[in-house]
């Protein structure tokens, strides 16, 4: 279980000094159903400090490294929860993610990592998530895990805040490919930079394989936006997190938390509100929007530990260039490995559905692990 959820009699840091060994006598929301299910939770994972990076370096603890190659990064923020997917020691973890933060290290360490529509799955504290950013899904190494560790993640329960209306069937339902065939958009330019030379031919083998099943693959667009549109709703977040001693935090989340203290509520809703309106409509023109999960490899280990807070935040940002947009609108999203970079970094391809069809998400990952199957394929750690 990732380290921003509560599990019960184990101590929760959320990734920072700043909290206290914190430990409750009761799982949250999230943690709850899985013990009630009968998982296994052998521990806390590692998490960037409160989930704000996309990278696992909180000063908490040593930086999560990633298995398939130890200088670099497994991502953030659920990098605890890849690494030790990746490595052999969990056959599947919890994550959360709030802008990519399980898409991201999932692409990173060669994982299926699924993140829900919001309103699936009950954020841990119970609230109503009408305006929520994060959400709670599997990573795992195939699609079959992550379809039953949904089903037990996205089970209702009385007085349940949530308005995500109830899946047609059991997403374990799903498991065996429906041959449906997808009408399929992708875009490949976002303002936060180019993509690297590896990873587009990555993608572009990858869209060749979904028309070679049959989907019909086009170019779509999507509104422009800045990442200085996006800001406002990060920081807002963080502020919200209850830290009595900001000054026992990292830098980025320090600066984070005093730039959202100084928001106004309303003006973050109204924000909220109109970006998402503006991009609702695009997506609504496709069965699946289909991006590169990263643009970028994964970086090494400190990339961004030397930089000043806001210069910080928005070179990790490039890492959530095709993931943030996802969590704005509230939409299922995976990550399905599409191999490797030429020096042997794990690359992901991203599958966007439409407002709450996460079984279609699922068909078309069945269908690209039986195409461009991925579990073969294991990092030297786990041989060691």
């Amino acid at each position: 279980i990732k380290d921003l959820n509560i599990v019960r009699w184990t101590i929760t840091r959320y990734g920072s000094q700043a909290v206290a060994h914190l430990a409750l006598p009761f799982d949250d929301y999230t943690v709850a159903p899985l013990r009630r299910a009968g998982f296994v939770i052998l521990g806390k994972l590692a998490t960037s400090e409160f989930g704000t990076m996309p990278v696992t370096e909180p000063a908490l603890h040593p930086p999560t490294r990633n298995p398939w190659s130890l200088e670099h990064s497994a991502g953030g923020s659920s990098g605890g929860s890849a690494a030790a997917v990746a490595s052999g020691m969990l056959p599947v973890a919890q994550g959360s993610d709030g802008a990519g933060s399980i898409r991201i290290p999932a692409a990173f360490c060669n994982l299926y990592g699924f993140k829900p529509a919001r309103g699936r799955v009950a954020n841990q504290f119970g609230l109503s998530d009408r305006r929520l950013l994060y959400t709670s899904g599997p990573i795992t190494h195939s699609v079959d895990d992550a379809a039953a560790m949904l089903d037990v993640m996205a089970g209702l329960f009385n007085g349940k805040p949530h308005w995500a209306p109830p899946p047609k069937r059991l997403f374990s339902e799903t498991r065996q490919p429906s041959g449906q065939r997808f009408t399929i958009k992708f875009f490949t330019s976002t303002p936060l930079g180019p993509i690297d030379p590896d990873i587009l031919k990555g993608f572009l083998r990858s869209l060749s394989t979904l028309s070679e099943l049959g989907h019909h693959v086009e170019e779509g667009c999507l509104p422009d936006a800045s990442f200085e549109e996006f800001l406002p709703l990060w920081q807002s977040q963080v502020a919200q997190v209850p830290i009595f001693y900001w000054g026992g935090t990292q830098p980025v989340t320090r600066w984070l938390g005093a730039a959202g203290r100084m928001l106004r509520a309303q003006k973050i809703a109204t924000l909220f509100d109109s970006l998402k309106a503006r991009f609702e409509p695009a997506f609504a023109t496709a069965d699946i929007w289909v991006t590169p999960t990263v643009a970028l490899p994964a970086p090494r280990i400190g990339t961004f530990c030397n930089l000043p807070a806001a210069e910080a935040f928005a070179e990790a940002a490039k890492l959530g260039a095709f993931t943030a947009l996802i969590n704005l609108v509230g939409l299922p999203a995976a990550n399905v490995p599409m191999g490797f970079t030429r020096e042997g970094l794990p690359m992901g391809l991203q599958l966007v559905g439409r407002a709450f069809a996460e079984e279609d998400v699922l068909s078309l990952s069945l269908q690209l692990e039986q195409a461009m199957p991925w579990r073969h394929h294991t990092p030297a750690v786990q041989n060691h």
